[in-house]
């Protein structure tokens, strides 16, 4: 599936936990150093924003250099919405539902403003790194076996002519059939237990702002394995 030369880390959703994800880097970073790979790849899958308490934080560790590693951040639904509340403010309540209130709190942007001012508030905290940072996130990204989207692919249609939205918001329709897409989907966007592997999709979404677990596959040669982090703490707490 890659060449032994190759290892790729591909990370789950994340909505906020930057501190988790803090430990998921070290995994990867000690991980990577004992293996016998000269090209070493990370993905994010997206969702980095919503419902957990540091949403900016988590942005802000994507901008972090990784020396040695190939980078690819993807673009997941709820940095979709964010985007969308960015470039128009009239219907908020979607992104607000689903988490966008954190987002903004995270960002020191109060609830009880109207959504013209938190609009504002937060074009503001974000700067121009900030916008252009989420504008750059890619709907997808292959590497030699492997295709990697945030939610999924629709069957039937060519990976090179897959929707944006798809890529971000499929579910049913990517899960419920077993089908040959042309590669191996790796994706988050859909919660499970445990991560899924089957022959045609790589499910790494553990539901982290419920279970508090963050997962990552880890793909080498022909070898499929993951890397889990867990908040024990959080989990007694809920």
């Amino acid at each position: 599936m890659l060449p032994d030369d190759t290892v790729i880390y591909a990370v789950g959703d994340v909505h906020g936990y930057a501190d988790i994800l803090d430990e998921m880097h070290a995994r990867i970073r000690d991980d990577a150093a004992k293996r016998d790979a000269t090209r070493r790849v990370l993905v994010h899958l997206g969702d980095y924003v919503d419902r957990g308490p540091d949403s900016k934080g988590v942005l802000e560790r994507l901008t972090r250099d990784w020396p040695g590693f190939e980078r690819a951040d993807l673009m997941g639904n709820h940095e979709a919405l964010m985007i969308d509340f960015i470039d128009d403010a009239r219907e908020p309540d979607l992104w607000f539902r689903n988490g966008g209130f954190e987002t903004m709190e995270s960002y020191g942007v109060a609830r009880n403003l109207s959504p013209a001012e938190q609009r504002e508030g937060l074009i503001q905290a974000l700067g121009e790194a900030g916008l252009a940072q989420l504008r750059a996130l890619k709907s997808h990204h292959r590497v030699g076996g492997y295709f990697f989207a945030h939610a999924g692919v629709r069957p039937g249609v060519p990976l090179d002519a897959q929707s944006p939205l798809d890529l971000m918001w499929i579910r049913e329709a990517f899960l419920a059939k077993d089908f040959d897409p042309g590669a191996v989907v790796v994706h988050g966007h859909t919660i499970f237990k445990e991560p899924q592997d089957f022959r045609h999709r790589i499910g790494v979404d553990l539901g982290v702002y419920r279970n508090f677990r963050l997962a990552a596959a880890v793909l080498h040669g022909g070898d499929r394995e993951f890397l889990i982090v867990e908040d024990v703490v959080r989990q007694a707490r809920s």
